[in-house]
C-alpha cells in the first residue's frame, strides 16, 4: 500500500505548485513599477503552449505594465504554434517578444510566434526565419506538401499584416525557408528593434505607441523591475522529455525496470518505477517524430536477451540482441531541423551497458547449467555412501541422512562398507564400492 500511495503523492505535489514564483514585495506594494519576463527556450510543443498561456493569464491578473517573452526555438508543431499565436494576438496586455540571448534562434515555429506579438525585439547575433513546414510522418506527396504550404503562408501573411511587418518575407521565410539576422531583419521591417539585453529593451521601449484590443497604449516601462516568470518543477519536467535522449533514457529505464520485474516476480520496485518510466517515455514520444520500426527494433533487441537467458544460444541471440538495439536506437527518431537526433555517443554508451548487463546474466546461467544437480534423484548421482546391510546384490543404503533400496554393480558389498553411486534405475541406487 505505501508503495502505491508514495508515487501518487509525489506527483500531486509536484502538479499542484504554482504556475510561477513572483516576489510579492514588489507585486504588492505598487510603489514600483514592474514588468514580467517569461523564457521559453527548446522545442514549441503542447507544454510550451501551456506555459505561455498561463503565464498571460497570470500578467493579466497582476496588471503588470508588460510581459516580455524571451524566445530561443529551432522550432515545433504547427497545432501548438497556432495556440500560441491565437493566445498572444488575443490577449489584451502588451506582450513583447524578444529573440535573445545572443546566438539564440527563432526558427520555423517560432517565426509566427514572433511575428505575432505587438513588439518583436531582437538580440545581438540571432537569427530569424526558415519557417517552411515539414511532416512528422514524412513522405509528404507534393500535392498535400503544397496544400500545408499554402496554408502556412496564408497564416503567416495574415499575423504579419495585422502587426504591419513585412508579409512579403514572411511568406518567403515559409515557401523559401529564408532566415535573415537582426540587422537585415530591422532594415526589412521584420522586427521593431534591436536590443543588447532586458535592460536595453526596456530604455528603447519607452514611449513607445502600441495597439491593444483596438486601443492605442503608451509604454512608460523604462524604470520597471523585471521579474522572472519562473516555471513551476513540474513543467520543467514535462518540458524536458521532448528532449529525444530524456525520452531514450526513460525508454531504455523503462524496459529495463520491467524485465528485472518479470526475472523476480511480484509487485516490487522495479515493476513499479519501469512503469513509470515507459509511460514518460510514450508521453515524450508522443510529440517527437517516431520511427516505429526503430522503436519495433528496440523491443525486438529485449525479445532476444530474454531468450539467450533461457535457452542459451552460445552468444547468437544475444548477438542479434546487440545488433538490434544499436540499430532501432539510431532509427528511433526521424531527422528533422528542429529536432535533435538521440546522441551517438548515449547510444554507444546504453547498448554496451545494456550488452555488457545481459553477458553478466548470461555468463552466471551458463555456469549454473555447468554445475552438477544437487538436488532430487539426479543430485545423488556420485555421491559416497554406506552399506547398512550386505549388498548381494541388493540390500540398503545410507546416502545424504536417507535411506535407500541399493543393488551392488560388482558383487558382494559387506555391510558397513562406502559406495559410491553410479546410477538410478526406478528407485533403486546402483553402486560400487569405494576402495
Amino acid at each position: 500500500m505505501f508503495k502505491k500511495v508514495v508515487p501518487s503523492l509525489i506527483f500531486f505535489t509536484l502538479f499542484s505548485l504554482p504556475f510561477a514564483y513572483v516576489n510579492s514585495s514588489i507585486s504588492s506594494t505598487g510603489q514600483e513599477p514592474f514588468v514580467y519576463l517569461l523564457p521559453i527556450k527548446g522545442v514549441i510543443n503542447p507544454i510550451t503552449s501551456r506555459q505561455i498561456k498561463e503565464g498571460i493569464r497570470y500578467v493579466r491578473r497582476e496588471k503588470a505594465s508588460l510581459l516580455i517573452i524571451k524566445l530561443d526555438t529551432p522550432g515545433g508543431f504547427l497545432i501548438s504554434t497556432r495556440a500560441i499565436v491565437e493566445e498572444i494576438m488575443s490577449a489584451n496586455i502588451p506582450i513583447v517578444i524578444y529573440v535573445a540571448p545572443s546566438g539564440a534562434q527563432c526558427a520555423s515555429a517560432g517565426t509566427f510566434i514572433a511575428l505575432s506579438a505587438p513588439i518583436l525585439a531582437m538580440a545581438e547575433a540571432t537569427n530569424i526565419g526558415a519557417a517552411h513546414p515539414v511532416s512528422l510522418m514524412g513522405g509528404m506527396g507534393k500535392e498535400m506538401e503544397k496544400k500545408i504550404v499554402n496554408d502556412a503562408v496564408s497564416f503567416i501573411k495574415g499575423i504579419a499584416r495585422k502587426n504591419n511587418r513585412n508579409s512579403k518575407w514572411a511568406e518567403d521565410a515559409v515557401r523559401k525557408s529564408l532566415s535573415i539576422g537582426e540587422e537585415e531583419a530591422l532594415k526589412l521591417g521584420v522586427i521593431d528593434l534591436i536590443a543588447k539585453n532586458e535592460e536595453d529593451l526596456l530604455a528603447k521601449l519607452e514611449g513607445r505607441e502600441i495597439l491593444i484590443s483596438g486601443k492605442k497604449r503608451i509604454l512608460d516601462v523604462k524604470d520597471s523591475k523585471i521579474i522572472p516568470l519562473r516555471i513551476k518543477p513540474a513543467e520543467k519536467f514535462l518540458q524536458s522529455l521532448g528532449d529525444p535522449n530524456i525520452a531514450y533514457i526513460f525508454l531504455i529505464l523503462g524496459i529495463w525496470g520491467i524485465i528485472a520485474e518479470f526475472s523476480s516476480p511480484g509487485i516490487g520496485f522495479p515493476g513499479i518505477v519501469g512503469a513509470i518510466c515507459l509511460i514518460l517515455a510514450f508521453f515524450a514520444f508522443h510529440s517527437l517524430p517516431i520511427n516505429i520500426a526503430g522503436l519495433l527494433l528496440i523491443f525486438l533487441a529485449i525479445t532476444f536477451f530474454i531468450l539467450e537467458v533461457k535457452i542459451a544460444s552460445g552468444g547468437l541471440l544475444a548477438t542479434g540482441g546487440v545488433v538490434s538495439l544499436l540499430l532501432g536506437s539510431f532509427m528511433l527518431i526521424k531527422p528533422f531541423s528542429f529536432i535533435r537526433r538521440v546522441s551517438t555517443p548515449l547510444i554507444l554508451g546504453v547498448t554496451l551497458t545494456t550488452a555488457l548487463l545481459f553477458l553478466f546474466v548470461l555468463f552466471f546461467v551458463i555456469h549454473a547449467h555447468k554445475r552438477k544437480v544437487t538436488t532430487g534423484k539426479e543430485g545423488l548421482i556420485g555421491e559416497i555412501g554406506e552399506a547398512r546391510t550386505i549388498l548381494s546384490p541388493s540390500g540398503k543404503l545410507y546416502i545424504h541422512g536417507e535411506y535407500w533400496n541399493g543393488k551392488s554393480l560388482e558383487g558382494l558389498i559387506k555391510k558397513g562398507e562406502k559406495v559410491k553411486v553410479i546410477r538410478i534405475e526406478g528407485r533403486e541406487l546402483l553402486v560400487k564400492k569405494v576402495e
